[in-house]
């Protein structure tokens, strides 16, 4: 083959034909070809077509509450016929827009980028042996291998076997449709061809070989236009609470404003110019600009966080789920074990030779010793079987094989049936208890079940593999997996993973819950269990078939106890029956699964946890956070993420909300006074505050390490809002109480030194210092109060003054704005501002010592009531 390019075949078109014309061959293609073929083909992708979709983005960052509120300021100004504040006002709405937009497309962007986290991959034949590619590669003439838990990649016609596809994402079926060689359709839809599959579509059970004949565009997916759509970026819960308080912010201020200014106009006797001047700084003092955004990336930084850890969370909302989860119920092998079976003991009866055992194991099995793919428990087997002499070989395990009953999750047992010789065998493994209960002969049962009780204790996971003759090939498996002669049971070790012990403790430090549901034997799990510290002596062991007899009022009560469980020899069908009754008592429940099976668990958990090694495609897609090293301890290192992350959203929240009441409250003295006291503050000083020195900061409170103690408290609730009254009477009463008061200060100081007296208009020059130095001591106050959000009851001692280097450089940014503000000739004309006496200047080095130490106190109070 040395032609890079293949024209368009008919799929449907007799097998040699189509191999003609694919310029293939059933061994598949060389190396080499493939790669010419992709560079004339292109990659087995598909394009995206970009919705100019960014002017609506824009626009919602002008339209959001917090924008209307300046919107309405901004004509208020224009009305008062301070026109030049009004285009400052809209100046700051297109700045802070522009600004959110940049945010919101990065953090799209990030989450975007994850998908490089999880390549696709696909299996093939590639100069006559077996290979697994990313599935960008598959190139026309590719051979195509497809088994249970697969991804279909690309448009490919069936050579040998059958498989049931679920082909929802194509046609909106939900039943899987079985496709095989052995059906040839040459007319109707292409959709409903029986001996075709998909890009798309996943196989949810059986073996087949196929041909690839379109990839990229060129697939039935790729016509699908809708497709071909970006989705678009969910909003999570964390971000509509934050909207539905912004709304509410609008109103108070809105109201406020509207109650105030016939206050200011007929009570406190104020021009009506005044009286909008008021209403205008009551407005723009109320709006946290950037809160929103702000949020967003911080999610989208926690997201790309965990995807270094080893998490990838495919979006953004989850993050703050994780947070607060209550209940994990996970995997035992792979998982809290190393996934590195090898077997430490082998029992046949009496009259049994081993090597009978190791050639069923051979035969019985799709993995290849030689490559190193397949199950690390069939690898395991295949192992041990090679020691005994048997020939493991993929080659001649295919040559022999006349047909397959693949495992079960349900039966817990798998079959073959293979040319023996001049005879035809059924080999099978499985579950001890279900060969047993399959298996004649056994002289004496009860001896053999303490045998495998023996094994179970020491935490050994077990088989038994079995074996009979028949004369020809049954077509059900209740035919082939009847009347077995036992030849052994294999005892296999999978040690703990090291660091799962350390995650348990910090789960059960932090207030998690953890459940073990587990296809393996009970004392197994148990043992495991305990050696990782999840069990311990009063731990129950709920096998499925005791579990099948529950009612859900049964299971419900099991549940509710609150202690931690295992679930031995479950099917994944358990998984979905357990993670309901959790959720149904309120619970935050992070599942894992690997299997086709586990799909609907990690749909309707929470967090569905897939693993990325070792689990299935169709299990990664329904997941909505994928371990890349199926490992327990990555779990909860992604829920202590989340927990620090919807920290940090808090802190840097509590950050913005503080400064509302040092800006606040000179407007309201303004006005109670009925100008008796001139204005604290400006409107345009207002905004320098808000976008100038405030903006660094709250986006270096979002990175903020994790507090100590974070993994020593219990979830939050479900019910819990990420702004409580709480956090409001800190941020407005505590900290912006005492900042008020520092700033207050500071402005009648100099007033009173320049000789003002209540009810007099001082000196205009006088009034732009004595502003000037609210300006710089809400400025100085918001340094301490960065200091004091970086906990919410630790000491500032206890994490470390100078551990956050970005809220470091955020301060430097904000004292050198502010400066500038104050000295530089054309920012001080706009601003109108002015150099206060050195001696006063002095003084603002004590505000946020003062700020942060109220704070401090604050915490030590707390800490020691608690």
């Amino acid at each position: 083959m040395t032609t890079a390019t293949v024209t368009e075949s008919d799929p449907r078109e007799p097998l040699d034909r189509l191999f003609r014309d694919l310029r293939t061959r059933p061994a598949g293609l060389s190396a080499r070809e493939a790669a010419r073929r992709l560079e004339a083909h292109g990659p087995n992708e598909l394009t995206r077509r970009k919705r100019r979709d960014w002017p609506q983005q824009l626009l919602r960052q002008f339209t959001h509450p917090l924008a209307l509120l300046l919107w309405l300021a901004a004509g208020l100004a224009v009305v008062a016929g301070t026109t030049v504040l009004g285009i400052a006002i809209v100046a700051v709405i297109v700045l802070n827009a522009a600004l959110a937009f940049v945010q919101e497309q990065q953090a799209e962007k990030a989450v975007e980028a994850l998908a490089a986290y999880l390549p696709t991959k696909a299996t093939v034949l590639r100069d006559g042996t077996r290979a697994e590619i990313p599935a960008r590669d598959l190139v026309p003439g590719d051979v195509l291998l497809v088994g249970e838990g697969d991804r279909v990649s690309a448009d490919a016609r069936l050579v040998d076997g059958g498989v049931e596809v679920d082909l929802s994402t194509l046609t909106g079926e939900s039943l899987p449709a079985f496709r095989s060689a052995d059906l040839t359709d040459v007319g109707g839809p292409l959709l409903d061809a029986r001996d075709l599959l998909f890009s798309g579509t996943s196989c949810t059970g059986g073996e087949a070989k196929a041909v690839v004949f379109a990839t990229g565009m060129r697939t039935e997916l790729g016509r699908i236009a809708a497709l071909s759509q970006r989705v678009g970026r969910d909003e999570s819960p964390l971000e509509r609470q934050v909207k539905r308080v912004a709304w509410l912010i609008a109103a108070v201020a809105v109201g406020a404003g509207i109650a105030f200014l016939p206050l200011g106009v007929f009570v406190a006797g104020l021009p009506l110019a005044d009286s909008f001047n008021f209403a205008i700084g009551l407005l723009v003092a109320n709006v946290p600009e950037g809160l929103l955004p702000t949020i967003t990336l911080a999610l989208a930084v926690g997201v790309r966080v965990l995807a270094r850890g080893g998490a990838v969370v495919k979006r953004l909302s989850a993050v703050e789920t994780l947070g607060s989860t209550t209940v994990i119920c996970t995997d035992k092998t792979g998982t809290l074990t190393q996934n590195r079976m090898r077997v430490t003991d082998i029992w046949t009866p009496g009259d049994t030779d081993r090597a009978a055992l190791a050639e069923a194991v051979a035969a019985c099995s799709n993995a290849d010793l030689e490559a190193g793919t397949g199950d690390p428990t069939e690898l395991a087997l295949l192992r041990a079987a090679s020691e005994l002499g048997a020939d493991v070989s993929a080659g001649r395990r295919e040559l022999g094989r006349a047909r397959q009953f693949h495992f079960d999750p349900a039966l817990r047992i798998m079959s073959t049936v293979d040319l023996n010789g001049e005879r035809l065998v059924v080999n099978v493994k499985g579950a001890p208890e279900e060969v047993l209960a399959r298996s004649t002969g056994i002289t004496d049962r009860a001896a053999l079940t303490e045998l495998i009780a023996g094994y179970a204790r020491r935490g050994l996971r077990l088989l038994a593999v079995a074996r009979r003759s028949c004369d020809e090939v049954p077509e059900r498996r209740e035919d082939a997996e009847r009347d077995l002669t036992l030849l052994g049971v294999v005892a296999m070790f999978d040690p703990p993973r090291p660091e799962v012990a350390d995650a348990v403790a910090r789960c059960h430090t932090a207030g998690i819950r953890l459940i073990v549901v587990t296809g393996d034997h009970g004392l197994t799990a148990k043992e495991i269990a305990r050696q990782v510290g999840i069990a311990r002596n009063g731990t129950k062991v709920v096998t499925g078939a005791e579990l099948d007899e529950m009612s859900e009022a049964e299971l419900d009560d099991l549940l509710r106890g609150g202690e931690e469980l295992i679930f031995a020899r479950s099917s994944p069908e358990v998984k979905l029956r357990i993670a309901d009754a959790l959720r149904a008592e309120g619970n935050i429940v992070a599942m894992t699964g690997d299997g086709v099976n586990d799909a609907p668990a990690l749909r309707r958990a929470d967090i569905g946890v897939a693993m990325g090694m070792a689990g299935t495609d169709v299990a990664r897609e329904a997941s909505t956070m994928v371990l890349t090293d199926d490992n327990f301890a990555t779990v909860v290192t992604a829920v202590e993420a989340g927990r620090r992350v919807y920290d940090n959203v808090r802190k840097f929240i509590l950050y913005i909300f503080a400064h509302a009441t040092p800006e606040v409250v000179p407007f309201l003295l303004f006005a109670l006074s009925g100008g008796a006291i001139p204005l604290p503050l400006t409107v345009l000083q207002i905004l320098a505050i808000d976008l100038g020195t405030e903006t660094l900061p709250a986006l270096a409170l979002g990175r903020e390490p994790a507090e100590p103690g974070l993994m020593d408290r219990p979830p939050r609730r479900r019910t819990d809002n990420v702004i409580d009254g709480a956090m409001l009477g800190r941020a407005w009463g505590l900290l912006g109480g005492v900042s008020a008061v520092l700033v207050l200060a500071g402005f009648f100081w100099i007033l009173l030194a320049g000789g003002w007296h209540f009810g007099e208009v001082p000196p205009h020059d006088l009034w732009v210092q004595a502003t000037t130095m609210s300006f710089l001591g809400i400025v100085a106050c918001q340094i301490g109060t960065a200091f004091a959000s970086r906990t919410q009851y630790a000491s500032l001692r206890a994490i470390g003054p100078l551990s956050n280097r970005l809220l470091l450089w955020g301060i430097a940014f904000e004292v050198a704005f502010a400066a500038a503000v104050v000295t530089l000739p054309p920012l001080r004309h706009v601003f109108g501002t002015a150099v206060p006496p050195a001696g006063h200047l002095a003084v603002l080095l004590a505000f946020p010592v003062i700020v942060w130490g109220a704070d401090e106190l604050w915490r030590w109070y707390r800490r020691s009531r608690a």
